[in-house]
């Protein structure tokens, strides 16, 4: 895919999203019930869409709601349900047509006060915390509506269980089969109340996510290393959840950190164009993060998270980490600074995420567990100890409290971004200065993730891939050692393909979100090596699609 003249730009005011005819479109635009594409889709993070294009609108809402009071119903859930969301345009309309239904549903729904923006990991914890004290029919579960990074005209729902992580395939089928059935009849059978009977009810408690999950930091970070050491903190919240949290954890811990951006604007018109010509809010986007690398000079260490605070970006004086050096120096900190965590306890890793974990794995004689992608695969990791720090390369990550406990089941941005500022603090080195130091011991790897259109035919034809179809024997001049079509920890489908050698592999999978396809690469030898795996990838993917 071909970069965008205006990538790293802001963008011309001309060309920002129309919100009033986003929102209009929202409550007037109704979905073809006879077009598989205008339905509820659960993909790899929930289902997603744009109003603009009859794939997220009140309708879906409404239903795909109705769904989950029905479903978690059938679970035996009878207690809260905590709900969130981001400052998407299209997120506010959404919860508040999913509070409608779900009073109507005789639901006791957790808001926050004054209706404010909520982080995914602030759901995900407060959820895990009532479950502490709850079990049976007395269990929470929560929604939270997002579409994570993508574009302003974008909107997602997500539907986290009990475990407060994202739902399996299992629970997420339910509910997109029941939304789909409610669709096609018109939703007849969804119950809702007025917006005024549904925020006034009994049944709508205010909820403070942002104490509950700042007061509690001390438990899973060293926040007093933090404060003592003085160091100059910037962070970007790019527009994003997480702007609630940042002063409230400055004021309680004593931080010298400084909010360099406190707007939030639906059309996002403060955040840089990204690679493909697209105001998206990712945080491990050089585009998109191109204003906070232009005042990193100011400060010892900046960080930023996307919109639901899910994603870390950590900038330090050598500019934006790459996610993947990152998480594996945060897998080489945790496990040697974490005393309290199990015995044993490993790293959890998507497929596609650096091979430098499996090295970071051997060096510290700790197990690796790799999964398909999608955050879901570590709720059991994380609840049960068999992993005490798990991630995937689209960085995301969570890790367990010192005390072996489970801080979260879904991916937490400023987490990941308070542990930068810890290990800098603790360790006196800028956290790519300590993954130079991880590479003299274990080689420097060179990874690359090339992305390309793909129509829904293109995508399924991948998903379905069979070992036997790749007919890959070599890369890069090294024999072919292992073809995956199911993840090695758990042995569940990939979703597509991964070749390996000693020295290197790749993977191409379609997107659960996009209408792209991805092609992941990785070298331990050097750049043209990667582009010799890559060539042979990209070879393998044309004969592929040519059939």
């Amino acid at each position: 895919m071909a970069l965008h003249p205006e990538a790293g730009k802001l963008a011309d005011p001309t060309t920002l999203e129309n919100i009033p005819a986003l929102i209009s479109a929202y409550y007037t635009v109704a979905p073809d019930i006879h077009n598989p594409a205008q339905g509820i889709s659960f993909g790899t993070s929930g289902h997603r869409g744009s109003a603009l294009k009859a794939t997220f609108n009140e309708a879906h809402i409404l239903a795909v709601t109705q769904a989950v009071c029905d479903v978690r119903k059938e679970m035996g859930i009878e207690g809260p349900l905590y709900i969130g969301f981001d400052t998407h345009a299209l997120s506010e309309p959404a919860y508040r047509s999913a509070l409608q239904v779900l009073v109507a549903n005789n639901v006791s729904v957790r808001v926050a006060k004054d209706d404010a923006y909520t982080a995914t990991p602030c759901v995900s914890h407060a959820i895990l915390l009532w479950n502490r004290e709850h079990s049976g029919k007395e269990r929470c579960d929560g929604i939270i509506i997002t579409p994570s990074h993508n574009p302003p005209c974008d909107g997602g729902f997500k539907y986290n269980p009990p475990h407060g992580g994202p739902a399996d395939t299992g629970e997420t089928s339910r509910i997109e089969k029941r939304a789909n059935e409610l669709l096609k009849n018109g939703n007849k059978d969804v119950k809702k109340v007025s917006w005024a009977e549904a925020r006034g009810s009994e049944l709508v408690q205010e909820y403070d996510y942002t104490a509950a999950y700042v007061d509690n930091l001390g438990s899973i970070i060293d926040m007093k290393a933090i404060a003592e050491s003085g160091l100059k903190i910037g962070v970007d919240p790019l527009g994003g959840a997480s702007l609630e949290l940042w002063q409230p954890i400055a004021d309680k811990y004593g931080l010298n950190l400084t909010v360099v951006n406190k707007c939030v604007d639906p059309t996002f018109r403060f955040v840089p164009r990204d690679k493909d010509g697209k105001i998206r809010m990712d945080c491990s986007s050089p585009y998109a993060m191109s204003g906070l690398l232009k005042i990193r000079d100011q400060f010892d260490l900046c960080f930023s998270c996307d919109a639901d605070s899910d994603r870390h970006g950590i900038v330090t004086a050598d500019g934006l980490m790459n996610p993947n050096h990152y998480l594996s120096v945060c897998a080489w900190y945790l496990l040697r600074t974490r005393t309290g965590w199990p015995e044993g306890c490993g790293i959890g890793k998507t497929v596609v995420t650096t091979d430098m974990l499996n090295r970071v794995g051997r060096l510290l004689n700790r197990p690796v567990v790799e999964t398909p992608v999608g955050f879901k695969w570590f709720v059991q990791p994380l609840s049960s100890g068999q992993c005490g720090f798990c991630c995937e390369e689209s960085a995301g990550g969570s890790f367990l409290c010192f005390d072996g406990a489970t801080w979260s089941t879904d991916k937490d941005g400023p987490l990941l971004c308070l542990l930068a500022a810890e290990m800098m603090a603790k360790e006196k080195a800028s956290p790519s200065e300590l993954y130079r130091r991880l590479c003299k011991e274990m080689g420097e790897p060179v990874y690359e993730r090339l992305d390309s259109p793909a129509d829904a035919s293109v995508r399924t034809k991948i998903k379905g891939l069979a070992c036997e179809d790749v007919t890959v024997t070599e890369l890069g001049g090294s024999p072919v050692t292992h073809v995956l079509t199911k993840a090695p920890g758990n042995d569940a489908p990939i979703g597509g393909v991964k070749v390996v050698t000693d020295d290197g592999w790749f993977a191409v999978r379609p997107s659960g979100t996009e209408d792209i396809c991805k092609l992941y690469a990785e070298s331990f030898k050097d750049a043209g090596h990667l582009k010799a795996i890559q060539k042979t990838a990209s070879a393998f993917v044309e004969s592929l699609l040519a059939k």
